[in-house]
This record gives C-alpha cells, sequence and structure tokens, in this order.
C-alpha cells in the first residue's frame, strides 16, 4: 500500500509559518499521521481569502501560546473559524531582558530560551500536550506568535514522546528559518521596532533543538520522564501516541 503524502507547508495570505508536522517516522516505525497536528504563526493574521482553505483542513481546537498582553495587542483566530479556542499560556522570561553577548554561540543562547520554556512554562507545555493527544480535539493547530520558539518547543516534545528522532525534529524545527523571511518582511512594514534590534530572535538553526533536547535529557533522564514530572500520565502518552501515529 503506498503511503499517505501531504504537503507539509501550507500556504495561507496573511499565515506565513502555517504548516503540518505529518510524516515522520515514530516509535515502531509508525508514521506521525497527515492533517492531525499543526504548527504556525498568529492566526490573528487570517484574512477572508484564507477562511476556505483554512475550513479545508476541518481543524477543530486551535492551541494559542501567547501570553494575554499579546493576544490583547494583536488579537485572536476569529470566532467565525468556528474553532475551539485555548489559550494556553507558556509561561517564560522576557527575551528583550536577555543579554546576547557575543561570545555566547547563538545556538546556545536559543537553547537556553527552550529550557526555560520548559522551566517556567511546563504547566502550559503539559496542558497543550494534553489537548494535542486528546482525538476529540483533533485536528489541532498549535501557535504562538512567530510559531518558532514555544510552538517549536510544544511540537518538538509531542513528537519526541511519539518517537520522532532528534535529527527530524531539529530539521522540522529549521524549517521555520525559511518561513520566516516573508514574515518578517511584514513585520518590518506593518511593525519594525519588534524585528530591528532583534535580528538574532528570527533565525531556527537545528543545532538549538539539538541542544535543547540533549540538555533536557540531562536534567531529567529523558523526555518521557520530563513529561511525567510535569504531570503527565502514562495514559495520556498511550493517548498522544494513538491520536498522533498510524495504527
Amino acid at each position: 500500500m503506498v503511503a499517505e503524502s501531504f504537503s507539509r507547508n501550507l500556504p495561507f495570505a496573511k499565515a506565513y509559518n502555517f504548516r503540518d508536522v505529518g510524516g515522520y517516522t515514530g516509535l515502531d516505525g509508525r508514521t506521525v499521521r497527515w492533517r492531525r497536528l499543526f504548527r504556525a504563526d498568529s492566526l490573528h493574521r487570517l484574512s477572508e481569502q484564507d477562511t476556505e482553505a483554512f475550513a479545508l483542513l476541518g481543524i477543530k481546537t486551535v492551541i494559542d501560546l501567547r501570553r494575554p498582553f499579546e493576544i490583547e495587542k494583536f488579537g485572536r483566530v476569529a470566532e467565525e473559524h468556528g474553532v475551539d479556542y485555548r489559550n494556553v499560556v507558556l509561561r517564560h522570561v522576557d527575551w528583550e531582558g536577555v543579554e546576547h553577548p557575543e561570545d555566547v554561540l547563538h545556538e546556545r543562547w536559543l537553547a537556553d530560551r527552550y529550557l526555560n520554556f520548559a522551566e517556567d512554562g511546563h504547566e502550559g507545555i503539559a496542558e497543550a500536550l494534553r489537548v494535542i493527544a486528546s482525538a476529540d480535539a483533533a485536528p489541532v493547530v498549535v501557535h504562538c506568535m512567530a510559531g518558532k520558539d514555544r510552538t517549536g518547543t510544544v511540537c518538538a516534545l509531542a513528537l519526541s514522546l511519539v518517537g520522532v528522532g532528534d535529527e527530524e525534529i531539529a530539521a522540522d524545527y529549521a524549517l521555520t528559518t525559511e518561513a520566516m523571511r516573508p514574515l518578517t518582511d511584514y513585520l518590518l512594514r506593518s511593525s519594525p521596532e519588534s524585528v530591528l534590534g532583534n535580528e538574532h530572535m528570527f533565525d531556527s538553526p537545528p543545532e538549538a533543538m539539538m541542544m535543547f533536547l540533549e540538555d533536557l535529557r540531562a536534567l531529567h533522564g529523558s523526555v518521557e520522564n520530563f513529561a511525567k514530572q510535569i504531570g503527565l500520565t502514562d495514559n495520556d502518552l498511550t493517548a498522544l501516541r494513538q491520536n498522533l501515529l498510524e495504527p
């Protein structure tokens, strides 16, 4: 039987980093299901011309990882899309207040930020993973502002827990670098202060994700141990694998 395949990158007029995380190889050689879990930049930008394309994906649940002030400033996915909207806040230190010394490897700086997500934002990560594990919630799209860091961390953990290898996870994360080009161009036109001086926040080197996963294992023994320490149960992990992996 020929394996089902879909386009990973999904073009929208006003969503620049919207893609499917299906198709990767997980536990026991089983494939991550297509059209089950999506990742994206902020969906407040979806335009009228995006409505039909979004509806065709059949998305039931939107997980918005942003903090309340971000939603208040920029808005959220429109209610007209008819999705179950979950604002699952992933707490973290403000990046603007974290120095980026020239003698610190950039990948190391990013990996440290992701480790902070896992520490300060563990409640949000646990909640997001439980939603992703729910068959009733699927298909799910998880997003933050750019769909790069908070979203990248949650999706990396979900993929790792269903057995996808680190190199594939890092490669998926790195796809954001190219997607960020049109988003950066848009932000330079609409909100230049969010980009200028913060250019170091807008790339996704795969080594950063590899370092983060290695750090997490060094601290917790395994990604599964981390998941259990933040409150996920064996039943949650089984549900996640049943929901995201092909039989």
